[in-house]
């Protein structure tokens, strides 16, 4: 069952509003227990279909882009930029050939594939599905997770998402299977079948806009310029007497940032976390809020303590400690050990949110004492910004602007069913 809104949402949300909201949680959750995956040794029985999300290679995306030219005038004017064309050209084929035996060894098993890409993925696709299956990157598993969102798919179905890395030797791939598998890709696909590794449920934020304005902002912007098509859109909408009220269908795998789009501009938030009473206004960067799964990327790359910051610490501690036993402590293991404490689980239900480069002087932030990082089960945020933006996962953007509001939530029936292959 949902998590039932907490006091700040209700002082916000009408109680005819908040019913809906339960009865969505429970319909969706109903559905997704209904449908939920069970692979067996018998391939065509257990699964049978195969959305294969294919990364959009740089060579397809300039192609796309100059599709009036041939394919030497293209490679000419992509060496007239000084831009390394046999790079692009080599990167392309090895994505390639991952895909091509991902796809093979699907189908030599009776197993039926459909391959999209950023541009021609649907939602009937999705909805056909048994399994995606990303290919690329994380920024590829994203894109699948994000348009495999139960908001998008009309019978509510919780379909597996399981990526493989096509490029491990220059990407980190934490999302994907284990690198291993970029290179024994049979032996995957048949744990996969053999249900032969273990389920993972990765959480995920959920969005709330609230209040009037919400029904004057524009569709979302997808924030990848290769992007041609317009993004599906399709939300969760309420209007009662006293307000109005949306979830939005895209459901965040890493984190939402709240902020300016113009980075030298402060971001004026309100921030109201959890049961308190009390609004804080802030002065920062932006607001960064992380899921486990998002605690490796983001969030770290955010709070990190680098090496010299921890040598710097020490020898102010040093300067006010008689003795030397601060000699022995290694600054690259404190700060090692202080990174990896960044990081939770991908299943836990918390928030972490991080205030980015909070101003933190006289009177702000007003009122004192919210620390610039923390965890959280709701976030409530008011915008005080100017030409401002709600990103989700680093792709999908709303307007959130001056009046602006919007509740930040993880419930069990939103995360994404993947699986743990690590041995």
């Amino acid at each position: 069952m949902a998590n039932s809104p907490k006091n700040s949402f209700a002082k916000t949300v009408p109680y005819d509003l908040r019913t809906l909201c339960w009865a969505v949680d429970l319909a969706l959750l109903q559905n997704a227990l209904k449908a939920r995956r069970h692979f067996g040794c018998n391939a065509q029985e257990k699964l049978r279909r195969v959305l294969v999300v294919s990364k959009l290679t740089r060579l397809e995306f300039e192609k796309i882009r100059e599709e009036q030219l041939s394919d030497e005038c293209l490679e000419q004017k992509i060496r007239d930029r000084g831009t390394d064309y046999d790079a692009i050209k080599y990167y392309h084929h090895l994505h390639k050939d991952v895909e091509q035996k991902v796809v093979r060894s699907f189908q030599q098993r009776g197993i039926e594939v459909q391959v999209v890409n950023r541009i021609t993925i649907h939602k009937d696709a999705l909805q056909w599905a048994d399994l995606i299956v990303p290919i690329g990157g994380d920024g590829t598993f994203l894109l699948a997770a994000g348009r495999a969102s139960p908001f998008f798919l009309s019978n509510g179905k919780k379909t597996p998402v399981v990526g493989f890395n096509s490029d491990p030797r220059r990407s980190e791939g934490r999302l994907m299977l284990p690198k291993q598998y970029s290179v024994q890709v049979d032996e995957a696909i048949r744990r996969i079948i053999a249900k032969d590794f273990r389920w993972m449920h990765r959480s995920r934020i959920r969005t709330t806009l609230v209040g009037a304005a919400t029904t004057e902002r524009p569709s979302p912007m997808d924030l990848h310029e290769f992007h041609t098509q317009p993004v599906e859109h399709k939300e969760v909408m309420s209007t009662a007497p006293n307000g109005k009220s949306r979830i939005l269908p895209y459901l965040a795998l890493n984190e939402v940032f709240i902020g300016e789009m113009l980075s030298a501009r402060v971001s004026h938030l309100h921030l109201r976390i959890d049961n308190s009473e009390i609004t804080t206004k802030t002065k920062s960067s932006g607001l960064c809020v992380s899921t486990g799964t998002g605690s490796t990327s983001w969030l770290t790359s955010m709070n990190r303590l680098s090496t010299n910051n921890v040598k710097d610490l020490l020898e102010i501690v040093r300067k006010r400690t008689a003795t030397g036993a601060l000699d022995t402590i290694d600054p690259e293991s404190v700060s090692q050990e202080y990174n990896d404490n960044l990081v939770f689980a991908p299943d836990d239900p918390r928030l972490c949110y991080s205030i980015r480069e909070q101003i933190c002087v006289g009177v702000w932030p007003n009122p004192k004492g919210l620390e610039s990082r923390g965890f959280a089960k709701e976030i409530f945020v008011k915008s005080r910004c100017v030409d401002a933006s709600l990103v989700i996962d680093g792709s999908i953007a709303y307007n959130f602007n001056d009046g602006a509001r919007a509740l930040l939530e993880v419930y069990p029936e939103d995360s994404l069913l993947t699986i743990d292959m690590d041995d």
